[in-house]
């Protein structure tokens, strides 16, 4: 399990079992999520999500997946998938609700778990994988002062089509520059 973490209008933590159809509600809304490799189609597949979310935080080899709720209504706001690649490297990935989309939740949410990774658990690099017409998460990873690292051709096969990827990352070193 994770320790929850705060910002100024979020918290982020676990997800819970009773959290699926929040979550199912923004997860399975596939024009937003057009990006995303994993669009549910119903609840029990929700809880399949959620009930295989590892035990551990921190453990090399695993997608950990955690919520962002805001903390005015305690709605949640989207998740953020932690990849933890091994113990020094780390994948991350936003998926935000559309309702909440354009109010800053995504940078501050970014913002918090960043600060996490690099300070309190002493990662020395983050990456994002971002497909290149999501034109938003771009922005997004440029303004957190990720840097661009490469950009494959047809190098991801998401719902049955071979897309582009773009590798952005950051080292701990740049982080609060």
């Amino acid at each position: 399990m994770m320790n929850n973490i705060e910002t100024e209008r979020l918290l982020l933590r676990d997800m819970k079992l009773e959290d699926k159809n929040e979550i199912f509600e923004y997860r399975s809304d596939s024009v937003t999520n057009k990006y995303q490799g994993w669009i549910p189609k119903t609840l029990n597949d929700v809880e399949a999500f959620i009930k295989q979310n590892p035990k551990e935080f921190n453990k090399p080899e695993t997608w950990y997946q955690i919520l962002i709720i805001c903390k005015e209504n305690n709605f949640i706001v989207g998740d953020i998938g932690i990849h933890f690649i091994d113990n020094m490297q780390i994948e991350i990935g936003i998926t935000l609700n559309e309702k909440y989309q354009k109010r800053g939740y995504a940078n501050e949410s970014l913002n918090g778990i960043i600060e996490y990774l690099f300070k309190k658990l002493n990662k020395h690099r983050i990456i994002a994988s971002v497909d290149p017409n999501n034109i938003n998460s771009i922005k997004l990873f440029e303004q957190l002062h990720f840097r661009k690292e490469a950009h494959f051709k047809k190098s991801l096969l998401v719902n049955n089509e071979w897309v582009d990827d773009i590798i952005y990352a950051l080292l701990s070193e740049e982080w609060g520059k």
